[in-house]
């Protein structure tokens, strides 16, 4: 693997997860519990062996930057290192902000395409999954292809907010369909299930193969297509334009992968994570996911009701307070009697000390009596007494008030929100 380098793209602005975004990057938002989208490929890159990854940042950055410095560092005689190249302006790439994906890598070259690479691994900061980069590399390579790509088989009712891939016997890419719309579209890039069940993958009735947006590329290759062209990004421009000049090689997939780019999914996804059989599991002995140490004390719980829940560390659940299908961040402080049902609520980035308290008529956590439900509650809010963050009347898109709005359906509340007692929508 010293041969070989991960790019793991953080740069976009994540316009549809706000206001999640709105004050941290994408791959910064927290996730089930107590760590970071970004935590996921970083993972993966290392439980493959695969420890030389660069990470491309732009927007809102910091809490990124600091996240990744705090917890990916490897010693001095393995050769691994997780560097961030976030956006610059210089005097060869130009005085522009990354344009997409594409350009972001493309101003990154000089750093990527060094002598003893061989092939570079490009991967999103905003996936859920777990997979084995190795067994990828193994099919680029076994293949002589030039460039190779993550495929999942989907059903028809899927593929079309996906882009779906047509391959020929040997498993190179001969077709491909951006999101198709049209039965014509869909049956353009139809495949046999047959082919996929002939490659260990059970296909179940599944006829279509769905870009991960994962790529491998031979350095030249990369450099060739980038430098040739100004394409602005990998999945909508790179990739099919490859398809008829170079040899583009499917690698299947067949475990859990979920997009994570927009409310309504993280949301979902996070509430996955919490169900007794999920269908991604933390808690595992091989190909763990790593995220920064904290040193937190264990969480306290007194006479509370919880079922179906993860609960971070750090947290303080009083008296006569319910959780059921939620996601507990760290530092969390839930007052007596309350009530929280699917729902996220993210807790805290620091204790609050006693004089903070008395600035504050309402400390930082969740307030007695209150009733959340179906609802995300970002870092460090206060939450009066008696609210009740619930959208009862089912609105799909709202902007409540300077603290809280209504994305996908789910009532959000900003970070750093503060409610007074009995707020309601």
């Amino acid at each position: 693997m010293h041969n070989v380098i991960a790019v793991v793209l953080g740069g976009g602005q994540g316009a549809r997860l706000m206001p999640l975004t709105k004050y941290r990057s994408k791959p910064a938002v927290p996730l089930a519990s107590k760590y970071r989208l970004i935590d996921i490929p970083l993972s993966n890159c290392i439980n493959s062996g695969l420890k030389r990854i660069f990470v491309l940042t732009q927007f809102l950055s910091v809490s990124l930057h600091r996240h990744i410095r705090g917890t990916y560092r490897f010693d001095n005689f393995s050769g691994g290192f997780v560097e961030i190249l976030a956006a610059q302006q210089t005097m060869a790439e130009g005085t522009d902000w990354y344009q997409g994906t594409a350009d972001a890598v493309r101003k990154n070259l000089r750093y990527l395409t060094q002598s003893y690479v061989e092939q570079i691994v490009i991967l999103s900061g905003d996936q859920l999954y777990r997979m084995d980069f190795a067994q990828m590399l193994e099919t680029h390579r076994n293949s002589n292809a030039d460039i190779t790509i993550a495929a999942k088989p989907v059903h028809g009712h899927e593929a079309e907010g996906l882009g779906i891939m047509q391959v020929d016997d040997a498993g190179q890419v001969t077709g491909f369909v951006e999101k198709p719309q049209t039965e014509e579209q869909l049956k353009s890039v139809r495949m046999d299930p047959a082919w996929i069940d002939k490659r260990g993958v059970e296909s179940g009735g599944r006829d279509y193969l769905a870009s991960m947006g994962i790529y491998v590329f031979n350095r030249e290759v990369l450099a060739q297509a980038l430098e040739e062209t100004d394409h602005q990004d990998f999945g909508k421009e790179v990739f099919p334009a490859s398809i008829n000049k170079r040899k583009v090689q499917v690698h299947l997939f067949d475990g859990y992968w979920e997009d994570i780019g927009t409310i309504h999914s993280f949301y979902d996804a996070n509430l996955q994570l919490a169900s007794p059989d999920a269908p991604f599991q933390l808690a595992t002995s091989r190909s763990p996911i790593y995220s920064r140490p904290r040193y937190l004390p264990p969480t306290r719980v007194d006479g509370a009701s919880i079922k179906g829940s993860l609960i971070a560390d750090g947290c303080v659940i009083e008296p006569g307070a319910k959780i059921e299908n939620s996601v507990i961040g760290l530092r969390c402080h839930i007052g007596r009697d309350v009530v929280i049902r699917n729902s996220i609520i993210m807790g805290a980035d620091y204790y609050e000390s006693p004089n903070g308290q008395e600035k504050n008529a309402i400390p930082t956590g969740i307030g007695d009596g209150t009733v959340i439900d179906g609802a995300i509650v970002d870092k460090n809010c206060r939450v009066g007494p008696g609210s009740q963050i619930i959208n009862s009347d089912r609105i799909k898109e709202k902007v409540v008030d300077k603290y809280c709005s209504i994305q996908d359906g789910i009532l959000v509340v900003e970070k750093d929100a503060q409610l007074p007692p009995g707020w309601h929508v």
